[in-house]
């Protein structure tokens, strides 16, 4: 495990029985601060993996207050611990957006679990922000490939005998009449269009059609049952178990 952890409490024995708790669940109690000041040095020092932090630093409610430091300058999950249940003192927590909440006295086995949780979520966020640059970089390249194709200074690309694909529209014609297509038909075909001549996986077309909708390959293979249904010819090819693509 060794994940490492900053504690921020101005409490020492309820600081000195957090690093034990801790340290039996085998993580690795980096520092311990007791303000806002010695915080912030310490995270810079240790860049730690989680901070507990106790909302009402030195009698306020300073830790909210780097709470906020913390979510704006660094990239790190961070947990309150709290023994005020008021409202308004809740509300002014949840804007700063901790991972969780921990009640004093706290439970050594509960302390456990929700750092554990807050470890997992933060995870998953870090996933899905990689797999949406991804799919950001992927799109502005794909944009690329259409712009290369198309006819001189018009915003056409020809494709299959008698398609055409209008970019600024972002629509598809068949002999000059526009095709009725639902939005995820029309990105597919793009998808298609944009790499002519090359298979598209299935996973390339679940992440450019459906982004992060959960879809899978039957999704896929079912929206190209439509579409040869729709088409006016059969200009989507098979590439068994890899995938579609259109001739160039």
């Amino acid at each position: 495990m060794n994940q490492k952890v900053l504690i921020v409490e101005d409490d020492e024995v309820t600081s000195l029985n957090l690093k034990m708790a801790l340290q039996k669940h085998g993580y690795d109690v980096v520092a311990l601060a007791d303000s806002v000041i010695h915080a912030r040095n310490k995270i810079k020092i240790y860049e730690p993996d989680i901070i507990l932090l106790d909302i009402s630093l030195q009698e306020g409610h300073d830790g909210i207050t780097l709470g906020q430091y913390i979510k704006e300058k660094h990239d790190i999950p961070f947990i309150y611990l709290t023994s005020h249940f008021e409202d308004d003192v809740i509300e002014e927590a949840k804007a700063s957006e901790p991972y969780g909440y921990i009640v004093k006295p706290f439970d050594p086995q509960g302390l456990h679990a929700t750092i554990q949780m807050a470890l997992y979520k933060y995870e998953q966020e870090q996933k899905l922000h990689h797999d949406l640059d991804t799919l950001k970089d992927g799109k502005m390249h794909l944009e690329k490939l259409l712009f290369a194709k198309k006819i001189s200074d018009k915003p056409v690309i020809e494709f299959g005998e008698g398609y055409h694909l209008d970019i600024d529209l972002d629509k598809i014609f068949y002999e000059g009449k526009m095709l009725k297509l639902t939005k995820k038909e029309n990105t597919f075909i793009r998808l298609l269009v944009a790499q002519l001549g090359v298979i598209v996986s299935f996973e390339q077309a679940v992440n450019y059609v459906w982004e992060d909708e959960g879809a899978t390959e039957n999704n896929v293979r079912t929206l190209v049952w439509r579409l040869r249904k729709l088409l006016p010819t059969p200009i989507i090819k098979n590439a068994s178990g890899i995938g579609y693509y259109i001739e160039g």
